[in-house]
């Protein structure tokens, strides 16, 4: 059953207040065809991406992404999910590619289907780690959330939602304590090979001020881009701007960048 469309201006409405909000940019979204009967392994996603930034900070020149995510079980009624993204900040401080920082995801999530929504339970962890500087502790964050997920049809493209909220359970050096997240992808195809892509997301977190002294910190992303599939995968040229909070782990500051890249997927 194909999702039910909605008007044009309704999507236009429902994007933005998705990339008003707050939002990781890389996790788990609706599938378009959920199976009839019970899979094992029924899918598996690869993506590696690289970002070149147009920043005036020689820490940050290059945001790459290797992520996999697959589902183990999909049980019909909703389905058991991980998914594991390694980060690698590269800046030109000491040669021209320096991979200075790195963060680690880990995200496991079991959903229930209700109709054409996905409601899942999430938990996550978020560790960073210095590449060649010393740090002689820990940062990192486990999170318990919620998370909703919808996509719908627009006619000759897709609108896919994701919303997250979640409460950080345990933190190192982090003064996180709350975190909201939502996402919005719109495709459209212009040939059989050939689409275009706008996707918008933000994240929020609520912090504990008597670890930093500072208020809840806010980022974002837009991004816009053409992609080309092939029988066996694609590849997406994108540009945009993001704000990304904590860009360096140590210093508690967000940095902003206009920035464009290449993402390479498995279909």
């Amino acid at each position: 059953m194909r999702p039910s469309a909605l008007s044009l201006p309704r999507v236009a409405l429902a994007a933005f207040l998705a990339i008003a909000s707050s939002a990781p940019a890389r996790a788990q979204h609706p599938l378009a065809d959920p199976p009839s009967s019970k899979q094992f392994m029924g899918r598996f996603d690869f993506e590696m991406i690289a970002n070149a930034l147009a920043a005036d900070d020689r820490r940050f020149s290059w945001d790459t992404h290797w992520v996999g995510s697959f589902d183990l079980v999909d049980y019909v009624r909703g389905r058991l999910t991980f998914l594991a993204d390694y980060q690698a900040m590269l800046g030109s401080e000491l040669q021209p590619f320096d991979p200075n920082q790195s963060k680690y995801t880990l995200e496991v999530s079991s959903s229930v289907r209700a109709g054409l929504t996905e409601v899942a339970g999430v938990l996550l962890h978020v560790s960073r780690h210095r590449g060649d500087r010393p740090k002689d502790f820990g940062i990192a964050i486990n999170v318990l959330a919620g998370r909703i997920m919808r996509q719908f049809d627009l006619g000759r493209g897709t609108l896919a939602l994701r919303v997250d909220a979640g409460k950080v359970i345990e933190h190192s050096y982090a003064d996180y304590t709350w975190m909201a997240a939502t996402e919005a992808i719109v495709r459209r195809p212009v040939t059989p090979n050939v689409g275009v892509f706008a996707r918008g997301y933000g994240q929020a977190f609520a912090v504990d001020s008597a670890i930093a002294g500072r208020d809840r910190q806010q980022g974002g992303r837009v991004e816009g881009g053409v992609r080309f599939s092939g029988s066996r995968g694609a590849i997406e040229l994108f540009g945009g701007y993001e704000r990304v909070i904590d860009a360096d782990q140590l210093d508690r500051q967000a940095r902003e960048w206009a920035f464009g890249g290449f993402r390479l997927a498995s279909n």
